[in-house]
Order: structure tokens, then C-alpha cells, then sequence
């Protein structure tokens, strides 16, 4: 009898430690994945991986980059010219 109860006390305390590790697994991935959406993104890492931006916001930061890329071009053919004329 005594073999009996110390099996299932042994049993207990494996059904414990594998609830623990599922836990651990189930954490770990949740996290990993909202850290790993958040890199994929370029965005904060903290911040929520389902808030997605709105159309116009996208439209406003691509527009906002190419003006950006085009006003340095032309500054730079701007040099280019004023040096050509120097010489």
C-alpha cells in the first residue's frame, strides 16, 4: 500500500512540473511572437503587434520619405551646377 500512495505522490509531482513547463512553452511562444511581429514591423518592441497603421498614415510617411529623397537630390544637383560653374 505504501508503494501505492508514494506512486501517486510521485505522479502528482510530474503532472505539477509538466504543468509548469506547458505554462513556460505557452508564455515563452506568446512573447516571442509579439516581440517578433513587433521586429518584423519596425516598430517598438513593446508596443501592441495588432495596431496597424491606417491607410493615410502609410500613404503620409512613404509621401514624406520621397519628398524627403527628392529634396536632397535636387540640393545636390544644386552643388553639382554652382560647382561647374565655378570652374
Amino acid at each position: 500500500m505504501h508503494f501505492i500512495e508514494h506512486h501517486f505522490v510521485s505522479l502528482e509531482k510530474r503532472m505539477k512540473q509538466l504543468k509548469a513547463v506547458l505554462l513556460s512553452f505557452v508564455l515563452g511562444g506568446a512573447i516571442g511572437m509579439w516581440l517578433g511581429v513587433n521586429i518584423g514591423r519596425e516598430v517598438p518592441l513593446y508596443s501592441n503587434p495588432f495596431n496597424t497603421k491606417s491607410l493615410n498614415q502609410k500613404i503620409k510617411d512613404v509621401t514624406g520619405e520621397t519628398l524627403e529623397k527628392g529634396g536632397h537630390a535636387l540640393e545636390k544637383t544644386g552643388q553639382d551646377l554652382q560647382d561647374k560653374l565655378k570652374h
